[in-house]
């Protein structure tokens, strides 16, 4: 016992005893999560001499003999002993074209750039003697950490002028020696002082889209090149990839291969995208004209209308417009939202009509036949999990469906499974862990992270992933689940709960948020609810299906066992009224050594928006493709 007491001693001591400095593979910079995230702050590595590099989050300037400045509001402390951060906000934010106050003082400067830290006309020098001498500032970020790092540049190290280098989103590599903040008031624990400048990024402020004014995320949207450098963006991303690397982990650690699938295939259902080189060659005997309606307004003009309302209203709330403004605008938007529906309804042929365009000839397409952007990968592990037992996957999927809402993309990225020998109840244990496996893997890998987006998104994510990594998936099948919604007494339901239809996002939000009140496990559909692969359950009216849903995101993970047995999946895809031909090679696997399997699908953007508690899927994928939407 005394020994192990010694052991454990020995380990704090460790913990809290200086340790060398890690280079950033592949460069001669450190990372600044090597200073900034041990137990000390970085205040163990004071005297040591290291490059950084980063991107500038603000920045002051003060004449030499002068009392250093406070730090910048926008500024993230370094870390404490206990790892708190105080005065958290960031520089997430996009120049807005309608600020009067900045073009008020364009205006009072003849329409140049203004920089209130110091005179430009005294810090360049004058010709009779030499140049003041100044000290910069700057609070640096290179995306490794939710922390900044402050350095500070003497101006004689610089060549090149003060206003560039102190511009917000400028590239600096420093080389300097790290010290203990000289005033007792600095929020932050270690800080740089830099020896020599090694290179300088610089940006144009009149055109670079990220400035201190705080905007919605949604805004940043249009410049999803820039938002990764803001910190909840930057921190939201690397709980992504930790997500990711958790899905790996988890499934390399249970004994599943990895098996790649394709992107293009020529089997899918649903909505999809399809890929064709013929549209470049092909010339439409009749072109059409643009549609128009309502006194000769376009669809096109109606959506860009959309958008500018949008962003009207988006104003108004963040200034000091009234009430009565703000609504008048929300009616106007909801006007013209109405007439955008009509026109779409207009667009559509009738029931029984054909559509005229030259039918396209897919024998002389790239693939010689139809190919499709694929929906789901699990049909092609199938038969992989009929030759290696348990396998995984992890791509795009690509849905077609025109829909635009806060909940759904055209691009999503799925982690599948394919287990042999395998029924339901395996698949539902496999979701359970492997969800609850992923709260408990960010909570300890992305502890910072996840404390800061609580702060700037959602202040119980913490608490909700913790609940969930300890608590027991409750299993409840649809018959029951149609049962309590026919009894909800302070709940009237758009889609009436009876048992046959589709769970609605009103259904299931009722369940997760004020039934259950945590994620809950859905199984046993019925079958007219789900595809024709799913297994047939003995009572013939329902399949072997299940949903894990999670409160105010929904579905997360789907799962089944798929039909084995080669006469009922035959007869089913009878029932659905699909062509053989696509499937003979999944028909195939039931004829020759066919085998029970089962499988999951977790689509890591909703993971993501439980993880973080972002309130709009678009904000929880680099570049987001939606109905519509498709910068960059």
């Amino acid at each position: 016992m005394e020994s192990h007491g010694k052991t454990h001693q020995k380990e704090k001591d460790d913990d809290v005893s200086p340790k060398p400095i890690t280079l950033s593979k592949y460069s001669n910079r450190v990372e600044l999560k090597t200073l900034l995230e041990r137990i000390d702050g970085g205040a163990g590595l004071a005297g040591k001499k290291v490059v950084i590099g980063g991107w500038v989050k603000s920045s002051r300037a003060v004449k030499k003999d002068s009392p250093p400045p406070p730090p910048h509001v926008a500024a993230v402390a370094s870390p404490s002993s206990d790892h708190t951060t105080t005065n958290i906000r960031c520089t997430e934010m996009i120049q807005s074209k309608m600020n009067i106050f900045k073009r008020f003082f364009d205006v009072l400067s003849g329409g140049g750039k203004t920089y209130p830290i110091f005179d430009k006309t005294e810090l360049a020098g004058h010709k009779a003697g030499s140049p003041p001498e100044y000290v910069f500032y700057f609070s640096i970020s290179d995306g490794s950490s939710v922390f900044n790092l402050q350095v500070i540049v003497d101006s004689a190290l610089s060549t090149v002028p003060a206003t560039q280098l102190m511009a917000l989103g400028t590239c600096i590599v420093a080389e300097g020696v790290l010290r203990q903040p000289m005033a007792a008031s600095s929020k932050y624990v270690i800080e740089l002082e830099a020896e020599k400048l090694l290179h300088v990024g610089t940006v144009d402020p009149e055109k670079y889209p990220l400035s201190k004014k705080q905007l919605p995320l949604h805004m940043l949207r249009d410049f999803s090149h820039f938002r990764p450098r803001t910190t909840t963006v930057g921190s939201v991303t690397r709980v992504h990839s930790a997500l990711t690397l958790a899905s790996h982990t988890f499934f390399q650690y249970n004994g599943f291969e990895y098996v790649q699938v394709p992107v293009i295939t020529t089997t899918g259902l649903g909505e999809m995208f399809r890929v064709t080189t013929l549209l470049g060659k092909t010339v439409d005997k009749e072109k059409k004209k643009p549609v128009k309606e309502k006194d000769g307004i376009s669809i096109d003009t109606v959506k860009a209308a959309i958008k500018e309302k949008t962003k009207l209203i988006d104003y108004l709330k963040r200034s000091d417009s009234n009430r009565e403004a703000v609504v008048a605008a929300v009616h106007d938007l909801k006007k013209t939202n109405d007439l955008a529906s009509q026109l779409e309804m207009k667009r559509k042929p009738k029931a029984g009509t054909l559509v005229k365009s030259e039918k396209l000839d897919f024998s002389k397409d790239f693939f010689g036949r139809d190919a499709y952007l694929t929906v789901s990968g699990r049909f092609h592990l199938e038969s992989y999990a009929s030759a290696l037992g348990k396998v995984y996957t992890f791509g795009p999927r690509f849905i077609a469906d025109k829909i635009d809402n806060e909940r759904h993309l055209a691009e999503m990225w799925n982690v599948e499974t394919e287990m042999a020998f395998s029924e339901l109840d395996d698949a539902m244990d496999c979701a359970d862990e492997f969800f609850k496996y992923l709260c408990k893997y960010i909570l300890e890998k992305r502890h910072e992270d996840l404390k800061f987006i609580s702060k700037r998104v959602d202040k119980a994510i913490t608490t909700r992933l913790e609940a969930t990594a300890s608590s027991t998936l409750l299993r409840v099948s649809y018959t029951e689940v149609i049962s309590l919604l026919q009894k909800a007494t302070t709940r009237t339901f758009e889609t009436k709960p009876e048992w046959g239809v589709a769970l609605t996002t009103e259904h299931l939000s009722y369940l997760t948020d004020e039934i259950y009140k945590g994620p809950v496990i859905i199984h046993s559909y019925p079958k007219a609810t789900k595809p024709f692969y799913i297994r047939l359950n003995e009572d013939k009216n329902t399949v072997a299906a299940f949903d894990l849903v999670v409160p105010k995101i929904g579905v997360v993970i789907t799962g089944s066992q798929n039909e084995e047995r080669f006469e009922m999946l035959d007869a089913r895809m009878g029932e659905f009224a699909y062509t053989r031909e696509k499937f003979e090679w999944y028909l195939d696997l039931r004829r020759h050594g066919t085998v029970k399997h089962s499988g999951i699908s977790l689509s890591m953007e909703h993971m993501l928006l439980f993880a973080t508690g972002l309130p709009d899927i678009k904000d929880a994928i680099p570049f987001p493709r939606s109905w519509g939407k498709a910068n960059n």
